[in-house]
């Protein structure tokens, strides 16, 4: 990559990253900025074609990041204040990596003269931001600072997506330059194996049962290729447990979902004599317990690769269709279906119920419900077309963040947050925010006031018989979380609903109405 050189184009280093960035199509930065970094805030000030996007928790920054990625397919960037306010940042970033999104971080630190004082704010900047990014690099000078930008979003991108942290000194920012850079092409995916395809193709006619195991995004196209090939060879699809988007609904096929528990998804696999990742790895459970199998590869199956991670998937899946002679049959589409306004009690299958009766055309659900949101997966299968999120990392805290970058990246698409009150508590400045940038986001909060998740894992790592100091750790109850007053205090409209009829009659007035509103389901 070379820098072209206008001496007419004096300006800082910040301003020069932020031209190379909207270049690249780069036009969104969530932000929560210090000190260090007040030439780039200056620098988004002055360019009309940056969005700019205040988070008051870097949490909330790095999280939307990922669901303006997942939605989008091209990075935002993220600014963070040096070690500690990346440190911050960093759950949600683990989660943007296992969901393959392409986040550009910016992460200011000490002017390169003032590192050697050991300031209080110093830190291990390259340190900190190493384990979450694919990319990282420290920009030297002013005059590097475009062309860091550059590959650093080229970075980003690469097939499937991943996270690219540029570390961005005081100086570098504010000191004068006239170094400018273009965008960097973007790099292909790992072009089709036809060893692989063969191989995966021997496998599906060998008349043995076969899965083909996918991850990845799977959008409409992907799934219908997928179906095709299942419809032809008899093989089941089966889509990991966590994947970071899912185009579902009515007129689309479908996948069935690995369940979570290491035991259900022994089952589904189970009699399994040929395992087809794509763009996936060998099952294993969430975590490992006591006396219990983490491998959850049927003994005897044997495993195949049709592509790997950063690969060509749609390429891959059209060679198999044509392989196994899938291309002309024809998909199992997914029928619509809008069920009756449910009646009866408040609880989780009758929220979901409820959903897929007012369920919006063209919807975007971001899906952090917990053991409370099994209710709404379900009852939204035959629900019109829509967009499916999921908490790829297992760091709780990335809804109500990643519901504010999907709505960015979607806008005229209502998104709905199915959220769990534990782990809202992670993030809860993300209502702040959206009310500010006035999204179209619905917040159903799943009020159990518990970690019921935990309290089930209590029993499963074998840790028995919890006693009130145990139980203590798990609950919420004291004091209870007021999940209207905390909505309200932040500008949202928000309602309480303790019957299926306050339900009802809520989620009708939130998905009737503009900009961001929560309800308070107690479950």
């Amino acid at each position: 990559m070379t820098s072209e050189q206008d001496n007419n184009n004096d300006r800082s280093g910040a301003e020069s990253l932020v031209q190379t960035f909207v270049d690249a199509g780069v036009d969104v930065c969530f932000a929560n900025p210090g000190t260090s970094e007040m030439h780039f805030v200056a620098a988004l000030d002055t360019n009309p074609g940056m969005r700019c996007v205040l988070g008051l928790f870097e949490g909330v920054v790095t999280g939307a990041a990922d669901g303006y990625a997942r939605m989008k397919g091209m990075p935002a960037a993220t600014l963070t204040h040096l070690g500690p306010g990346l440190g911050n940042g960093l759950a949600n970033l683990h989660n943007a990596k296992k969901a393959r999104s392409p986040v550009v971080n910016v992460i200011g630190d000490h002017a390169t003269f003032h590192r050697k004082y050991d300031a209080p704010l110093t830190s291990d900047v390259e340190g900190i931001a190493r384990p979450v990014s694919e990319w990282l690099k420290v920009a030297k000078s002013a005059d590097d600072v475009a062309r860091d930008g550059a590959e650093a979003v080229q970075a980003a991108l690469a097939p499937p997506g991943q996270v690219a942290s540029l570390i961005l000194p005081a100086d570098t920012a504010w000191n004068r330059t006239s170094s400018v850079a273009a965008p960097l092409p973007r790099r292909e995916p790992t072009p089709v194996s036809d060893d692989l395809v063969r191989d995966s193709a021997s496998a599906l006619k060998s008349g043995e049962p076969a899965v083909l195991l996918i991850n990845g995004i799977l959008t409409e196209d992907r799934l219908a290729l997928a179906d095709r090939i299942a419809q032809k060879t008899g093989a089941r699809v089966i889509a990991d447990t966590f994947v970071s988007r899912t185009q579902r609904g009515a007129g689309r096929a479908q996948a069935l979902r690995l369940p979570y528990f290491g035991e259900q998804a022994a089952k589904v696999l189970a009699g399994t004599k040929h395992l087809i990742l794509v763009s996936s790895q060998p099952p294993i459970t969430f975590f490992a317990y006591p006396d219990k199998p983490n491998w959850l590869t049927p003994e005897g199956c044997a495993l195949h690769t049709l592509v790997e991670r950063d690969g060509d998937i749609d390429g891959s899946l059209e060679a198999l269709a044509e392989a196994v002679s899938a291309e002309s049959q024809t998909p199992l589409l997914t029928p619509f279906e809008r069920p009756d306004l449910p009646k009866g009690e408040l609880n989780p299958q009758t929220i979901g119920v409820s959903l897929a009766h007012h369920f919006p055309e063209n919807a975007v659900v971001v899906d952090e419900g917990g053991t409370c949101g099994g209710g709404c997966t379900s009852a939204t299968r035959n629900s019109a077309p829509h967009d499916w999120l999921l908490l790829t990392g297992g760091a709780i805290g990335y809804g109500l963040p990643a519901a504010t970058g999907a709505a960015i990246a979607s806008p005229g698409r209502r998104v709905i947050n199915l959220q769990a009150d534990g782990s809202a508590m992670y993030t809860v400045q993300a209502l702040w925010t959206q009310v500010r940038e006035q999204l179209d986001i619905t917040t159903i909060i799943f009020a159990n006031r518990k970690y019921a998740i935990l309290q089930i894992e209590f029993a499963r790592v074998g840790a028995h018989n919890p006693g009130p100091k145990a139980m203590s750790m798990l609950d919420l109850g004291n004091p209870e979380l007021s999940w209207v007053d905390l909505a309200k205090g932040m500008g949202m409209p928000a309602w309480r609903a303790t019957t299926l009829e306050e339900f009802n009659s809520a989620l009708a007035r939130s998905l009737s109405e503009s900009g961001p509103s929560l309800i308070e389901a107690i479950v």
